[in-house]
């Protein structure tokens, strides 16, 4: 396969890019605290597409148009879930969590604000909360290495050993040198290409067909099936796709840009632009699938690559309808949707280690310089273990990449939505719901009930268990409602 020249200098100016502003961030990082949240500087405008980016990995430009090419518009579903599951997340949690968290004991991660916010001396809470964070975030992150790879692979004609390394190599080292800083930077200029890519293409694909109406008569020809919001779906498996929603309460990568907000009345202005970026990217992506449907039904013989893989769909349209210097910015913004979200899930491994785990019980007492160095160590460590899990791309470990998601929200969801709205939860409600809320999802997952997706009966028991133990249990101490209700004064002066 011969590799286009513009496309491969378009990716090599990208990568050096992103690692540049990883070096300029070097410089910003003074403390652990600018390492792991950037010293809670971040504006309305880097918190939102940050927030953004991180939480759309290759899936937006891969998954979701393949599945709406293949499947037709009812795949859309699970993208309504994902936008009413954000804007409730930025409504409800976004504020309430960056006030928290400073107000108990300046936390800089979420294991470290649960023990904090509910005084938990055993750092029981501590312990299992990172390691949920560790056992889901290194299988995250490999399906993000092998999404790396596989787009390396197939763009250069690469090995796909040779691609599992170019794809990882410049993400690891802007996470290593630069910390948060670099990684939400990077994630800004990120969402901006992954938006661009994402308005043009569906325009340029709807041109070449012969306009919205043509485009729609051969969809509509091809089956009528590919109209239908309901195709093949019953009401357990709308409720399913809707149920992605709730995740967004407990993934912790997007939960740290909130805390590393600079103020909690920033969130307003960055929930508008995070909305409005995810609403376009979303609407993108759909309209990638969907009018892809018409291209290649009328060009039937560019066809090959799609119907060996769907997932392929932005990609051969990239490179069939725009010149190859454009085509290389559209791969690249697969590339930056990757690198996004693997990213923030190495930062918020090595946070887990050095704040919970190091800190926590080795070093109490440790200097800021030797928690940076510990924290950009364990950076490495993970990414060597994500590409370890990842060189064998049929690894069944990936397998578990499809409820992590679901693991998240269920065990951590519950437990931030209580912890930032209701000042009598518990340190034992808070350990039942996260204990139930995992358990819940890794049983249902093998049983499989009902057909309804994880995440539901996980995020409905977890949520009953903390309210119920609370009950039960001593209310919290004096000391602890105080500073709940200090936070909530505070969030509530606008």
């Amino acid at each position: 396969m011969t590799v286009s020249t513009p496309m491969l200098v378009t990716f090599i100016i990208y990568i050096l890019g992103m690692v540049l502003i990883g070096f300029i961030a070097w410089r910003s990082t003074k403390n652990f605290d600018d390492y792991i949240l950037g010293g809670r500087s971040l504006g309305s405008l880097v918190t939102a597409l940050s927030a953004g980016a991180s939480d759309m990995s290759g899936w937006l430009l891969m998954g979701l148009p393949g599945a709406i090419f293949l499947s037709g518009i009812s795949e859309s579903w699970i993208a309504i879930g994902l936008t009413i599951g954000a804007w409730l997340n930025w409504k409800i949690v976004a504020g309430r969590l960056r006030v928290q968290t400073e107000h108990h004991n300046n936390a800089l991660t979420l294991p470290d604000f649960f023990t904090s916010r509910f005084e938990d001396r055993s750092k029981l809470l501590r312990v299992i909360s990172a390691i949920v964070i560790l056992v889901f975030f290194t299988i995250y992150c490999a399906s993000g290495i092998v999404a790396g790879a596989r787009l390396f692979e197939s763009t250069f004609g690469m090995s796909y050993e040779t691609a599992l390394w170019a794809g990882a190599a410049a993400t690891i080292l802007y996470t290593f040198v630069g910390g948060f800083l670099a990684v939400s930077w990077t994630d800004t200029v990120q969402a901006s290409l992954m938006i661009f890519a994402l308005i043009l293409t569906p325009i340029i694909v709807i041109t070449a067909v012969g306009g919205l109406d043509d485009s729609l008569r051969v969809i509509e020809a091809k089956s009528l099936e590919n109209l239908d919001m309901l195709k093949g779906l019953n009401f357990v498996a709308v409720i399913s796709l809707l149920g992605w929603g709730l995740g967004y309460f407990g993934q912790p990568h997007i939960l740290a840009r909130f805390m590393a907000a600079d103020s909690h009345r920033s969130i307003r202005t960055a929930r508008r632009i995070g909305m409005a970026w995810m609403i376009l990217c979303l609407g993108g992506a759909v309209a990638v699938g969907f009018f892809g449907i018409a291209y290649f039904q009328n060009h039937p013989e560019h066809a090959a690559g799609v119907s060996e893989n769907g997932e392929r769909i932005f990609i051969e349209l990239a490179r069939l309808l725009f010149n190859p210097w454009i085509a290389g910015i559209l791969l690249s913004a697969i590339l930056a949707a990757v690198m996004s979200t693997l990213s923030c899930q190495l930062l918020v491994c090595s946070s887990a280690l050095t704040e919970d785990l190091y800190k926590g019980f080795l070093r109490k007492n440790a200097s800021q310089k030797e928690l940076v160095w510990i924290g950009r160590l364990m950076v490495l460590v993970v990414a060597l273990i994500a590409i370890a899990l990842a060189a064998n791309p049929d690894n069944r470990v990936l397998g578990l990449v499809s409820y992590a998601w679901a693991g998240f929200g269920a065990a951590f969801g519950p437990v931030v939505l209580f912890s930032v709205c209701w000042k009598r939860t518990t340190r034992n409600g808070a350990l039942a719901g996260m204990i139930i809320g995992a358990l819940t999802v890794l049983v249902w997952k093998h049983y499989g009930w009902l057909d309804l997706y994880e995440i539901i009966p996980g995020f409905l028991f977890a949520s009953i268990a903390i309210y119920v133990v609370s009950l039960m249990g001593r209310a919290p101490s004096a000391e602890a409602q105080a500073r709940f209700e200090a936070a909530d004064v505070e969030y509530n002066t606008h």
